[in-house]
């Protein structure tokens, strides 16, 4: 295309950003984010549209001279593994606008341009080509969401955004580190491509696997380093906390499927059985802990722990259900925790209470929004007919093939999952409507069912058709295979 698509994508909510700094109305500042969000969908829409599925090679590519001298370039490109990720992540913009519309009252400018540079370097993390371009996105991401949990969030906001930042900044060290071994031993280059190709000392690969394992591990994030994922979710501000779920956390994974598996094929498959286990272990350990919550915020952050828990189990099966699997579950995740932390986020703003004692009968007086939620919970279960079924069901069979003692750890994990799912929908939705008594409440409203319905339109085209996104993914996934395994990993 002579059209540089992938640089419109990624630069305009930042150009959306400049914008915003000039308006004075509060109005014209959402109405202006909402319509780039929405502008950086139809564009997401558009690349979709035109992707071909049949090739695993990059496609709608642009490469620019950057710092020759050190052979950086501006390189953008996307395949069928982060191709889903890019129009996930414009998807949740416009969500998370919607979603803060009148939830955020103070400092609106601010919130909206921070939102809209988040989004910017979110998009620019699955779009680069060049690793040290990359690794400025993905650093770069921590400022803005910095600001948004510790300037607009709880009463522990600063607590909260500073673990986060600490977690997360450690991490991305020992990335850079990685990334300085990796230039100077994969030829002195940072293309990724060129890198994937590369044929590294097996012990220079297991120092990698561990660097890079400690930076993606933060961000999934993996046990036992994901206690600052809890407060920052329940400090964050609903858009806070539907990037964090829905885009962030599935930056650590996408590490793993762009950088650990290609570039360290032998010590990923080395440590495999490692990594299944500790997505085994995060699997039923965030289950029991959100068995246990009683606020809602913190059940729905907990219970994104063990379900990131399957992704890294299909990611490290290292075969092609398991793979397949994990990719849509990222998506899939994105989609229903996303929908579940807004859902969080509405009824808050009803009632300034996260406690789930506080909300029963609301589907006497709410009903709309209980059916809602009713789908989103369904889906966050793994019910047939809903898009983690399908996800989760993959993941579960290439988890099965790699390791069946800790495929069976997993299934309870889902047995977990739902246990806590229907007895929080049991609480907040059913028996007597003690919550029309405690608060004034309101069904959802048409700003809220515009942001509601593509979600849920997702949860439903997933679950009862899946091929188009599986076909997007199938090529990418195979060549990723024989990356690993030089040949096609089992079926």
């Amino acid at each position: 295309m002579s059209v540089p698509l992938l640089s419109l994508i990624v630069l305009l909510p930042a150009a959306g950003a400049v914008v915003l700094m000039f308006l004075r109305s509060e109005d014209a500042v959402r109405w202006t984010a909402l319509g780039i969000t929405g502008l950086d969908l139809a564009l997401s829409i558009v690349m979709l549209v035109g992707f071909d599925t049949t090739t695993h090679e990059m496609q709608f590519t642009e490469r620019r001279p950057w710092v020759p001298a050190l052979g950086i370039t501006y390189a953008l490109g996307v395949d069928g593994i982060s191709a889903l990720f890019v129009f996930l992540t414009a998807l949740l913009g416009s969500t998370s606008v919607l979603a803060s519309w009148t939830a955020i009252e103070s400092k609106v400018k601010e919130f909206m341009i921070s939102l809209l540079v988040m989004q910017a370097l979110m998009l620019g993390v699955f779009c680069a080509l060049d690793l040290f371009l990359f690794y400025v996105f993905w650093e770069a991401m921590l400022i803005p969401m910095y600001l948004i949990i510790g300037v607009w969030g709880g009463d522990g906001r600063v607590y909260a955004a500073f673990k986060f930042f600490l977690y997360t900044l450690a991490g991305s060290l020992l990335f850079l580190i990685g990334v300085i071994v990796l230039y100077f031993q994969g030829g002195e280059t940072f293309d990724i491509l060129a890198l994937t190709t590369q044929d590294l000392p097996f012990p220079v690969q297991s120092w990698l696997f561990f660097a890079f394992l400690i930076a993606f591990a933060v961000k999934v994030p993996m046990v036992p380093v994901h206690t600052w994922l809890p407060d920052a979710h329940v400090q964050a501000p609903t858009a806070g906390s539907i990037i964090l779920a829905g885009v962030l956390l599935k930056m650590g994974a996408y590490g793993f499927l762009r950088f650990s598996l290609p570039m360290l094929p032998e010590a990923s498959v080395y440590f495999s059985t490692l990594m299944l286990m500790l997505s085994a272990l995060a699997i039923v350990y965030g289950g029991l802990l959100a068995l246990a919550q009683d606020d809602l915020k913190k059940l729905v952050a907990y219970s994104s722990i063990s379900h990131m828990g399957f992704v890294t189990l299909g990611i490290f099966a290292l075969n092609l259900r398991g793979l397949q699997g994990s990719i849509l579950q990222m998506f899939n995740h994105g989609v229903t925790t996303g929908a579940l932390f807004l859902f969080v986020g509405l009824i808050y703003e009803r009632t300034h209470s996260r406690s789930i004692a506080d909300y029963g009968g609301l589907m006497k007086v709410a009903p709309v929004y209980t059916s809602f939620l009713a789908l989103f919970t369904l889906s966050s279960m793994a019910l047939p007919g809903t898009n983690s079924f399908v996800g989760e069901l993959l993941v579960l069979s290439g988890g099965f093939a790699a390791n069946l003692a800790l495929g069976a750890v997993a299934v309870l994990g889902a047995l977990l999952s739902a246990a806590y799912l229907l007895g929080m929908y049991r609480r907040v939705a059913l028996g007597p409507a003690t919550v029309g008594a405690r608060y004034k409440i309101r069904d959802v409203n048409a700003r809220e069912i515009v942001a509601i319905l593509p979600l849920a339109l997702f949860v439903l085209w997933v679950g009862l058709y899946p091929k188009p996104f599986l076909e997007i993914i199938d090529a990418s996934v195979k060549h990723l295979l024989v990356q690993v395994h030089g040949k096609e990993g089992s079926q």
